[in-house]
């Protein structure tokens, strides 16, 4: 049985939420670092769109697939050196890409990064739901809004990285010491978040997945489109609007959007608080995220700020939301922790192919448009599995 603690301070919890930031903000530079620098990648490795996208694809395919190997290296580990583990393969992962510009070679780097990711995205919903059951939103906010400021950075500093060093691949490599910061921080965290006693999900990696629970399928439904919407923004956003004139402001216009994103992260859950109906939320910023696709489809050059706006706040509080629901809908660490590696196992696979297909349109219809109208489409379809999600996320 899992055991659950008494809840934590304000002291604890501050040095608690610090770390599983500085952690969560590790979760997707090896990401984020590719969309500024790919127009470099692709003229040194001789890539179509459709190949370049497989350097986001291919860490959201591991993300995926090793999910299971969460509940496995908690067990094995536990919680805390379950989620350190992770941090080091993505540090060594992304050093490696240092090492040159194979594109065998730097997809191999983004594969091992993935699993990494995999590993601590996946155990830190367990540890919020035993550690801070009591405010899992604003917990969830929190590894969000790392998650995000991670992305932000990397998008925004990778490309004069790259100017400075004279090497896109050491600008990739550069993020592991982020990865390694993140790691130490974390061992120095063991004693605020007390994760000792708090057992690991059980059973068998993959045979103990809630495969029967209806909750877990919608759980896993949101986590496939918020996924796939998140990387098509990171891989193409930027590519959609160099083709529409912004030149090398484009770059910067993702930056803004992650970091309102960020905002949006620990804003939205606030404004909702621990005790509303998650399925408003999550209705409400599920119709601002397609909002925003539907203008970069139709008027990318057009009011341009608004659709950032739009899918800045609306994604940011959705992404924080459909992280949430795993804690709502479970009823102890162990469940969540099954839940949230269901929702990555099927999800970040299924939501691995969207990057390519993104850059398959791209190649064959010779722009976005198509492609941000499907994005727009998924984004509001969303509110089918929102709406069914039932009473268990009504007093989340």
């Amino acid at each position: 049985m899992t055991s659950i603690t008494s809840p934590p301070g304000k002291q604890v919890l501050g040095m608690a939420g610090l770390a599983m930031f500085v952690a969560a903000a590790n979760l997707r530079p090896a990401i984020a670092a590719v969309s500024p620098l790919v127009d470099r990648i692709r003229a040194d490795l001789d890539l179509t769109a459709t190949a370049a996208a497989l350097l986001t694809t291919v860490p959201t395919l591991a993300m995926g697939l090793c999910a299971p190997l969460a509940a496995a290296a908690g067990r094995r580990f536990g919680l805390h050196r379950g989620v350190l583990l992770g941090l080091i393969v993505i540090a060594a992962a992304t050093a490696a890409r240092l090492a040159g510009g194979s594109t065998w070679l730097q997809l191999s780097c983004a594969a091992v990064v993935g699993a990494g990711i995999a590993i601590t995205q996946t155990l830190l919903p367990a540890i919020v739901k035993s550690r801070f059951a009591d405010r899992a939103g604003l917990a969830t906010g929190v590894c969000t809004a790392g998650l995000g400021a991670g992305g932000a950075v990397a998008a925004g500093v990778s490309a004069p990285l790259a100017d400075f060093l004279g090497s896109w691949p050491g600008a990739l490599a550069s993020w592991s010491v982020l990865a390694l910061a993140g790691a130490a921080a974390w061992t120095a965290s063991r004693p605020s978040l007390a994760l000792d006693r708090v057992a690991a999900p059980a059973g068998l990696p993959t045979t103990r997945l809630p495969w029967r629970s209806g909750a877990a399928w919608r759980v896993t439904a949101l986590s496939a489109a918020n996924s796939a919407l998140y990387y098509c923004e990171l891989a193409w956003v930027v590519p959609l609007l160099q083709e529409n004139g912004l030149g090398a402001g484009a770059g910067t216009l993702l930056t803004l959007m992650i970091c309102i994103q960020v905002a949006a992260m620990l804003a939205v859950p606030a404004a909702l608080g621990e005790r509303r109906d998650l399925r408003v939320g999550l209705a409400l910023t599920a119709a601002l995220t397609a909002l925003g696709f539907t203008g970069l489809a139709l008027a990318p050059a057009t009011m341009t700020w608004l659709w950032i706006l739009a899918l800045g706040v609306g994604h940011g509080g959705l992404f924080t939301l459909v992280l949430t629901v795993p804690v709502a809908v479970s009823r102890d660490s162990a469940e969540a922790g099954r839940i949230s590696a269901m929702a990555f196992f099927v999800g970040y696979a299924c939501a691995a192919s969207a990057p390519m297909l993104v850059g398959i349109l791209r190649d064959a219809m010779t722009d976005f448009r198509l492609a941000f109208a499907i994005l727009a489409a998924t984004a509001a379809l969303t509110i089918v599995p929102i709406t069914r999600l039932g009473k268990a996320v009504a007093h989340s």
